[in-house]
């Protein structure tokens, strides 16, 4: 259980680096259209809320470095689960990223798909060895 804790922990490591390395260093490179749209998100701003204007680009933005620094926390939340494991909150990180991994397939593509689905076997098969434990320890 504590080596698939620790192999989700990496993998939300790798998540977050990848996920911050590309949103911040991101220069449009499929053609005009691309471009315009970036151009059209950076220019035009928008009262949300009653805040001050922001463009879609400030929205994009954040909402990514809102998702990096989440697996930054997973990564850090799944490694000290690895010292002390709680299946409730192990059982709740698997919802979680079988989530991710459902939205991911709907509105994103391939490589992120497969880092959630594969934290998501690492937090089943941790959750599996956590309750057959517990299976033996009541006997």
């Amino acid at each position: 259980m504590k080596i698939m804790l620790r192999i989700a922990s990496l993998v939300a490591l790798i998540q977050f680096a990848a996920h911050t390395g590309l949103l911040l260093s991101y220069v449009p490179s499929h053609g005009p259209d691309e471009v315009r749209v970036v151009s059209m998100m950076k220019s035009h701003r928008f009262d949300f809320g009653g805040s001050r204007p922001h463009h879609y680009w400030e929205m994009y933005i954040g909402y990514g470095l809102f998702a990096a620094i989440n697996c930054l926390i997973e990564a850090i939340l799944f490694w000290q689960l690895s010292r002390s494991p709680n299946t409730p909150i192990i059982a709740l990180f698997l919802f979680a990223n079988l989530t991710y991994a459902a939205l991911v397939w709907r509105y994103f593509f391939f490589i992120p798909l497969v880092m959630d689905v594969l934290i998501a076997l690492c937090l089943a098969s941790a959750l599996a060895v956590s309750r057959a434990h517990m299976a033996v320890a009541r006997r």
